[in-house]
């Protein structure tokens, strides 16, 4: 039996590819020996309709199984709240493995929860590095991966990350990005929606904006500068900003005024289909995003990231994706509309079959 781990709004792209090729290989019987089981489990670290409810019924993921409902609070009460109650839920179940997506806290949790019960522990996205580890995702990537048994990375600097720090050779596999998987099946419904003409939008017209890290919203002058920047580039072409609850509350919270205006769209969150829509659409898109990062590369879309690192350099160096920082931000802004509209190109085995190989990797394991 497979467990497959989704907490927060980035995971869920990534765990439906997994049950749907389970679901179509125990329906077609082409898995020799046991029968093949999945369980999805739902630790609740994203939990409101916003973050995590429109993402499930987008995507065709199905109820789950079980849900932690564990709720937001600090990281080490809500790592502890998973751990408490996922061990009780593997100590009755007794999967095969634990398969873990991306870097968050349910991640390590879960994966911290199955090594010391003597469950096995595949880390899908494994071997990425930001090289920072004031990010809380980079120790969950770090720990992850160390307590792994299989490793299934999405490119090949990912499996040279793992070779230096001493990984075995036998524990690493290069399946691609996962990610993708989600996005070209979902390409055609997201291109039906009608999102430009709801939000009265030209294509390659507009800026895609979003931001949510705590080192861009949650001290007043960098929020400040931000908004600056956003507005000073609404008068030049409309900029679409889906507001995350988090940035929503700091810029409540400092004061910082914003408003819904035809130059600057301030929204809620979108749903996927929206947000595919607008990265393919979009002049450039800005964020601090890891995923968006990576959709804007497959889409070849110009992509602004307000970090100073990324884990996924292979969207700098195969992709549309660049660096930016505040100070530096409009320079970069005006270099990028003085470019093409589409550059990159998509990195290898980012072609929509990772889950299948991923499958074929824990059968073999």
């Amino acid at each position: 039996m497979l467990f497959f781990i989704a907490g927060a709004r980035p995971n869920f792209m990534k765990v439906a590819p997994l049950i749907k090729c389970v679901r179509a290989c125990a329906a077609s019987g082409g898995h020799d020996g046991p029968a093949l089981e999945y369980r999805l489990v739902h630790t609740g670290q994203h939990y409101d309709a916003q973050m995590s409810g429109t993402f499930f019924d987008e995507l065709g993921i199905p109820a789950p199984d079980f849900n932690l409902e564990v709720g937001s609070g600090s990281h080490a009460v809500q790592t502890a709240a998973i751990m408490t109650r996922f061990e009780a839920v593997c100590l009755n179940e007794r999967p095969d493995w634990v398969v873990v997506v991306g870097d968050v806290n349910s991640s390590l949790a879960c994966a911290l929860v199955a090594a010391k019960l003597g469950i096995k522990v595949a880390h899908v996205e494994a071997g990425l590095r930001s090289f920072d580890r004031t990010m809380p995702e980079e120790i969950n990537r770090i720990v992850t991966d160390a307590l792994a048994d299989l490793l299934l990375t999405p490119s090949a600097d990912a499996n040279a990350n793992l070779r230096r720090e001493g990984v075995p050779e036998a524990k690493i596999r290069l399946v691609g990005n996962i990610m993708i998987d989600s996005l070209v099946e979902h390409l055609d419904q997201a291109r039906a929606r009608g999102t430009l003409s709801a939000l009265g939008l030209q294509p390659r017209s507009f800026v895609y904006a979003t931001l949510h890290r705590p080192a861009n919203v949650d001290e007043r002058e960098t929020l400040t500068g931000i908004m600056d920047q956003l507005m000073s580039l609404a008068r030049r072409m409309p900029v679409v900003f889906p507001v995350h609850p988090r940035t929503r509350r700091r810029l409540c919270e400092f004061g910082i005024p914003f408003e819904n205006t035809a130059a600057l769209k301030i929204l809620d969150p979108v749903g996927y289909h929206d947000s595919l829509c607008l990265t393919e659409q979009a002049r450039f898109v800005l964020t601090d995003s890891g995923g968006l990062q990576e959709e804007s590369t497959f889409f070849r879309t110009p992509c602004l990231t307000l970090r100073p690192n990324t884990e996924r350099p292979v969207t700098i160096q195969l992709g549309s994706n660049r660096l930016t920082s505040l100070p530096s931000l409009e320079a970069d802004i005006d270099r990028v509309l003085s470019g093409e509209p589409r550059t990159g190109t998509v990195p290898p085995l980012w072609d929509g079959h990772a889950a299948p190989r991923v499958l074929d990797a824990l059968l073999a394991a």
